[in-house]
């Protein structure tokens, strides 16, 4: 009998082709559009005066702007585009739709009823400002991106973040919101939602977000173990209280966030000056 031999078949090396790309490349980019269809969801919302929803679907922007880094790094799909198309959504999201909100909710909606026409056009000023300013420092960032970081710099954000910078500039609305579904505190919610006011909270939070103040960063930042059971008791009555009630918790949270300002400050002067004196050239004999 005659033997066989069987040979198995070549296999094509598959090299990459120029004219393609994988399927996953455009998972985190199609996550980053979605974050920008929710900022445009929540102009739309906010000019018809429903403040909930447009509030919600900030929070499902700012959800994806979490994620859609993450998901790119997961899947080894980083790109130059997926960075120039994160910064616009950021700047849609987190800058042009708060400011919209701010400058409905101020003045009463698109008719702007009862409110001075010299008002009206105060509060869409500072409305500009503040989203001008979180354009500014949406391009500063993106300069920064290599160029080297201090050391002392790694707990510390450049200016307030854009995402924080929104719930902080929000955080009067969010509380009146959830204060009248309560029905309390009447006098409160009208002096937070006193036109002036919300002016002085746009031109403050803009100038945080430009400014070059140190704000707390949370990426790099490290429990103690003697801390550990303190810190998981506060992170389990965050989440009661978020559950109790969502968005007067997010409302304190965002003045907190504006009182840690100052601290922070202190706290980078600390960092910043023992980097120095470890770091300081002894001279030589």
């Amino acid at each position: 009998m005659s033997r066989f031999r069987l040979r198995g078949r070549k296999r094509r090396s598959r090299e990459p082709r120029p004219d393609r790309i994988p399927l996953r490349a455009i998972v985190p980019n199609l996550i980053t559009s979605l974050a920008a269809c929710a900022g445009i969801t929540s102009i739309s919302l906010s000019s018809e005066e429903r403040w909930i929803p447009a509030l919600w679907a900030l929070l499902v922007a700012c959800i994806c702007d979490g994620i859609d880094g993450r998901v790119a790094r997961l899947l080894k799909a980083s790109s130059k585009l997926g960075a120039e198309l994160d910064s616009l959504a950021d700047f849609v999201n987190f800058g042009v739709a708060p400011a919209m909100f701010m400058y409905f909710w101020l003045t009463g909606g698109p008719t702007h009823m009862g409110i001075p026409q010299h008002l009206v056009r105060l509060t869409l000023g500072a409305a500009l400002f503040y989203a001008m300013c979180d354009c500014f420092r949406l391009a500063r960032f993106n300069t920064m991106l290599e160029q080297p970081t201090l050391p002392y710099w790694k707990n510390f954000f450049l200016g307030v973040p854009a995402p924080g910078g929104a719930w902080m500039v929000l955080s009067p609305a969010v509380l009146v919101l959830a204060l009248d579904a309560k029905g309390t505190a009447p006098a409160l919610q009208d002096a937070l939602q006193n036109p002036y006011f919300g002016i002085f909270m746009l031109l403050f939070v803009g100038s945080l977000m430009a400014s070059r103040l140190p704000t707390i960063s949370l990426k790099s930042a490290h429990i103690n173990k003697h801390y550990l059971l303190p810190v998981m008791a506060g992170l389990l009555l965050l989440i009661a209280m978020l559950v109790s009630n969502f968005w007067l918790t997010i409302g304190v949270i965002g003045i907190l966030y504006i009182c840690t300002v100052p601290l922070t400050g202190f706290i980078f002067l600390k960092a910043r000056a023992r980097y120095e004196q470890q770091n300081a050239t002894t001279p030589s004999a």
